[in-house]
């Protein structure tokens, strides 16, 4: 059952309070469950994963409380993808970017990038603000339908989890559009929520990973972004049905 609005903030509260402590949470976003981690914490990054059944080689995405977070985590974000993120932030797009690379964090087999993106969700932004970035992935084991709600989530995670965030049955469906912006030549990984006529509207001519040269297909954030498993054509909070 979905927590009343006084019991919810409770458990935002304690929810903050176990990724302060490396713990993991699932949460939910404007598109599935998701489980997160502290993307500071190479020892939570680790369980997530492990929780999930997935290896270093799929990176989990990174989702934000705000796009002036392009800028601490990215490195020479392009004007383009900074566009695309004021329009559709919050919302159903992930940007990868180059990471800085003086962060202090392991998210796995990144190559040196990351999958950014703010969910438009009021508890997980409440969330967000409180903790600060968190690599988050859907809330399912690899290879299973991801969560659309947090008992979803608690039948495939169980105890590999420490608290669940229930705020009812997410909109599923549609997984976030994926944009690769390491150049300021963009292009789309992944077609989902946001189309291409619509993203065109802000950025025309946005070239797809497959035809752009050095196109993000190559890249292992963009590996995180379509990984299998939620659905799992849909993987990936933040990245996938994130």
């Amino acid at each position: 059952m979905p927590c009343d609005s006084e019991h919810l903030t409770a458990s935002i509260e304690t929810a903050t309070a176990i990724v302060r402590g490396g713990g993991l949470v699932v949460l939910p976003t404007d598109t599935v469950y998701g489980i997160g981690a502290d993307a500071f914490d190479a020892s939570a990054v680790a369980a997530l994963l492990a929780a999930k059944g997935r290896g270093r080689q799929m990176p989990p995405p990174v989702l934000v409380a705000g796009p002036e977070m392009l800028d601490v985590l990215g490195l020479d974000v392009p004007q383009p993808a900074r566009e695309l993120a004021a329009r559709f932030w919050p919302g159903a797009l992930t940007l990868i970017v180059r990471a800085q690379p003086t962060l202090d964090w392991d998210l796995g087999d990144t190559g040196g990038t990351v999958a950014l993106r703010m969910p438009d969700d009021d508890v997980a932004l409440t969330l967000l603000r409180r903790t600060g970035p968190l690599a988050v992935s859907s809330a399912n084991r690899t290879g299973q339908p991801a969560a659309t709600s947090a008992q979803d989530a608690v039948d495939q995670l169980g105890p590999r989890v420490a608290a669940y965030l229930d705020a009812g049955d997410s909109p599923g469906g549609v997984p976030s559009t994926i944009v690769d912006a390491r150049t300021a030549q963009l292009a789309i990984v992944r077609e989902g929520a946001i189309d291409a006529a619509t993203l065109g509207t802000v950025v025309p001519h946005l070239a797809r990973a497959a035809d752009a040269s050095g196109g993000a297909g190559s890249s292992s954030a963009a590996r995180t972004s379509t990984d299998p498993s939620a659905g799992e054509t849909n993987d990936d909070e933040g990245a996938g049905r994130g």
